[in-house]
């Protein structure tokens, strides 16, 4: 991985981008190869995505890895997804440190095997303490199941008098949520050309910008993700606001 000082994205870029990587299987199936093919493509677009990231600081980064739906695919598929998780962990997570990169995987962790479990823990461990990229990789992960989660949370510290349940509020929830200690997410880029968001960070996405492109994951470059942030620098971002107060905001620096 080369990461260099260069940065080609707008001076505003997202503090927290969040991607739906689809399109692997698409790819492969385009140039007559099974679908696991191109999800080892794809790992070639994850770390164009993770350099950028670090080229333009950009601090967050979530990628829905693997959805709590997935397990309905070929068991083909989805065993040759968890070799591919492993063997990724064992070659990247060393690089990834020495680049300052905290890597957090959420989602029902209790799915996966034993083996599988134990090298995202250590890998999780291993970084802790780096901050230059939060790498967040959502697995077995689905937003309904953030928000259930969520609310067994807040109900086991209402038992325990940490929390009374006439206080819960959208702010005394959010602690109990994935990535709660991180930005809200500004852009969520979704590949393949599909427009929807797929059960992914529902709570996280309410104020976030979506843009969906046609470009399939593992054809995704820097020139791609430019183009993307490019977009969300150009949308006006009101969080309920008028134009008008916006524009005030900015003009006094407020913004």
């Amino acid at each position: 991985m080369t990461i260099d000082s260069a940065s080609t994205s707008p001076a505003r870029a997202p503090r927290h981008l969040a991607i739906v990587m689809d399109g692997n299987g698409r790819w492969a199936v385009q140039r007559h190869r099974p679908r696991s093919f191109g999800h080892r493509e794809g790992q070639k677009a994850l770390r164009a995505t993770i350099e950028y990231c670090l080229r333009n600081g950009i601090g967050s980064l979530t990628l829905f890895a693997f959805s709590s739906e997935n397990w309905k695919r070929p068991d083909e598929e989805v065993g040759a997804l968890m070799q591919l998780f492993l063997k990724a962990l064992d070659r990247e997570v060393d690089e990834l440190h020495g680049h300052g990169v905290r890597i957090e995987f959420i989602g029902d962790l209790g799915a996966f095997s034993a083996e599988l479990r134990e090298r995202m823990h250590k890998a999780m461990r291993k970084t802790q303490a780096n901050r230059a990229l939060f790498a967040n990789v959502a697995v077995n992960y689905g937003g309904r199941w953030d928000i259930a989660h969520a609310a067994r949370l807040a109900a086991e510290a209402v038992t325990r008098g940490e929390l009374a349940a006439d206080a819960i509020s959208e702010a005394t929830l959010a602690p109990y949520f994935s990535l709660a200690e991180q930005p809200p997410v500004d852009l969520l880029l979704r590949t393949g050309g599909e427009q929807r968001i797929s059960n992914f960070l529902l709570w996280q996405l309410a104020y976030a910008e979506l843009v969906f492109i046609d470009t399939l994951w593992p054809d995704v470059d820097a020139t791609v993700l430019d183009s993307a942030v490019h977009e969300f620098h150009r949308r006006e971002r009101r969080f309920g606001k008028t134009s008008a107060q916006v524009q005030a905001s900015s003009a006094t620096g407020n913004a």
